[in-house]
């Protein structure tokens, strides 16, 4: 813990350059641990700002309210309309960069409004060895991340976040829903509504702590955990879960025998070009 304790009062140091930040905050692991200590440090003078988009998970987006009730940071919400551009809608590797520029651009009209110097994000050291499109639209706005300046890895994040006793300190990732949709395919308010209500239905019928509603047009393919692939092993629950998703409107569902592996869309795209990273492969 030696490593986290320093690194801890490096990042309290580093916040205290500031008279004010804006924390761009999701209620994950990292943008938690960011908000926490700016809070420690500054005050009323920190905000956590976080969006209300039609990507953002209904379960995360009151996760993220609690968190920062619990932290005892001011919270303000801004509502992001990524959906409206055209970049993002179709869906290529690089439409985290489209979703990246709508919010920090509302980011830095909420900053000025409220007289804050400079805005934060979440993103940690180990973020910057692979390829993200968005850090590239936090640069074009200006936006600084502590934790990769200082070079605090996920590892840490998780070391620093028990030395505090953050209730995130363990949680799993959980991208936004646009992640869940094969490149390529167009991204629609009403396609990442239903891959919400899809995932929050298997949530109420079964304990996961892993799951992924993957859409490939008209088939869903449902990733679960390794070792909790046996718990969608009972024939009445999978008719269940069937049932629900074609009434949506699909017409095939596959459970993935593999189970959940991080960036399982570009399988595909890796077999013709073993080069490609893309941000947020989750």
């Amino acid at each position: 813990m030696k490593d986290a304790s320093s690194k801890l009062s490096e990042l309290i140091a580093w916040f205290k350059k500031y008279n004010g930040v804006l924390v761009a905050f999701s209620g994950g692991v990292d943008s938690t641990l960011v908000a926490k200590v700016a809070h420690m440090v500054l005050g009323d003078r920190a905000y956590a700002a976080t969006a209300c988009s039609p990507s953002l998970p209904e379960r995360e987006l009151k996760e993220a309210t609690d968190i920062a009730k619990l932290i005892g940071i001011r919270q303000v919400f801004v509502n992001t309309n990524e959906t409206n551009k055209p970049e993002y809608v179709r869906n290529a590797p690089d439409r985290c960069y489209f979703c990246k520029e709508e919010l920090y651009s509302k980011l830095r009209e909420l900053a000025v409004s409220l007289g804050i110097e400079q805005i934060v994000d979440g993103t940690n050291f180990d973020d910057l060895k692979d390829f993200r499109p968005g850090i590239d639209a936090a640069k074009k706005f200006g936006v600084r991340s502590p934790l990769a300046e200082l070079g605090i890895g996920k590892e840490l994040v998780r070391e620093i976040s028990k030395l505090l006793g953050l209730p995130t300190t363990f949680k799993t990732s959980s991208p936004c829903l646009a992640s869940r949709i094969v490149y390529g395919y167009p991204i629609t308010d009403e396609l990442l509504k239903k891959v919400d209500m899809v995932e929050n239905f298997i949530r109420e019928h079964v304990n996961l702590k892993i799951l992924r509603v993957r859409v490939h047009g008209d088939i869903v393919r449902i990733e679960v955990g390794k070792e909790e692939r046996h718990l969608m092993f009972d024939v009445n629950l999978m008719d269940k879960i069937a049932a629900y998703i074609k009434s949506l409107g699909f017409t095939f569902v596959t459970l993935d025998l593999e189970g959940y592996r991080q960036g399982s869309f570009l399988e595909a795209i890796r077999k013709t070009n073993k080069h490609v990273s893309v941000e947020n492969p989750t």
